[in-house]
């Protein structure tokens, strides 16, 4: 196994290989490339994988490290082993036992691994639950998230249209805007109130990070006159629009902002622009253990439904 695989902790000198071989891997997230991933490189101590094959890189794996634990990675919502186009599903399994020779070496003696959804899947690629199975790994979370196929759209429920009618007759109004800061005041005030709680990143951190992909992140937010009611940022992959940050204030709320919003997004904006689903992300908590059933119900509501996104754990 040694002769012709090799594991190598990555290092900023080999950026531009990880970002060149994610963009030809069988994933489809920006989430996964290095400028995305070192905007809180602060918090985490880095411990992301470059694996070669016979001399070439065949497969990258984003993760970070706490003390004897290997994560994949806790700063992202998914990660594990990213796979070429060409990898073997034997070949898979001999990179999880080399790598976990090598994280042994290291002192690690546990591996929590987020698996990628297959929504984020250019090309099939669940050989990894498979050597999950084999190494006898216990799934530790089951986060649901609502998912639209834009192919095979399901009508809005009577109160989604019911909202839609009530923004119209209100004449509220949307715009795409690059000034966070307008809508993470209407986020945050919400979050605080609701859950108690912050959203992961700040204005200032969702600036920064259109700055490296603007054409990538969005932010929608819905007025009423020059009162901002609500909005979303999305995340754009070349075949995922994932919803980050969904909110409205209680005006909004009343008014169907959102419904008037999404409306646009699903049944205009993205319905033929070639993406293939529209992500509305978890409502679970808990590790999944928590369903917030008005969450989920807002994100059916509009026709998503269940994907799931799973964490593994096993020990070395």
């Amino acid at each position: 196994m040694s002769d012709y695989i090799e594991i190598r902790p990555f290092t900023a000198d080999f950026k531009s290989n990880w970002n060149q071989f994610l963009s030809n891997s069988r994933i489809d997230s920006f989430l996964l490339n290095r400028d995305f991933m070192e905007y809180h490189s602060d918090r985490f101590e880095d411990a992301s994988l470059l694996i070669y094959r016979k001399g070439k890189l065949d497969a990258i794996v984003p993760a970070n490290k706490k003390d004897d634990q290997f994560f994949t990675h806790q700063g992202l919502t998914y990660g594990g082993i990213i796979l070429s186009k060409n990898t073997a599903a034997t070949d898979v399994l001999l990179y999880f036992e080399a790598m976990n020779a090598y994280l042994k070496e290291q002192g690690i003696t546990q591996v929590i691994y987020k698996s990628i959804p297959f929504i984020y899947h250019k090309y099939f690629a669940e050989e990894d639950r498979y050597a999950l199975f084999r190494l006898g790994a216990q799934r530790i979370a089951c986060n649901l998230s609502s998912t639209i196929d834009l192919k095979r759209q399901i009508p809005f429920i009577e109160s989604r249209k019911s909202g839609l009618r009530k923004a119209k007759a209100n004449a509220l109004t949307f715009e795409e805007t690059t000034e966070f800061d307008s809508f993470w005041t209407v986020l945050e005030d919400n979050l605080k109130h609701t859950h108690g709680a912050k959203p992961v990143h700040t204005a200032q951190e969702m600036a920064l990070l259109h700055s490296r992909f603007p054409k990538q992140i969005s932010c929608f937010v819905v007025k009423n006159e020059d009162q901002i009611l609500g909005g979303t940022v999305i995340f754009i992959m070349d075949q995922v629009v994932h919803v980050q940050y969904i909110s409205a204030n209680l005006e909004g709320k009343n008014l169907g902002a959102l419904d008037l919003l999404f409306d646009y997004l699903i049944h205009e904006k993205y319905a033929h622009s070639g993406h293939l689903f529209f992500d509305f992300g978890q409502s679970t908590e808990q590790q999944g253990h928590f369903l917030n059933e008005n969450l989920i119900f807002q994100k059916e509501g509009f026709g998503g439904r269940g994907v799931n996104y799973e964490i593994y754990q096993y020990a070395l």
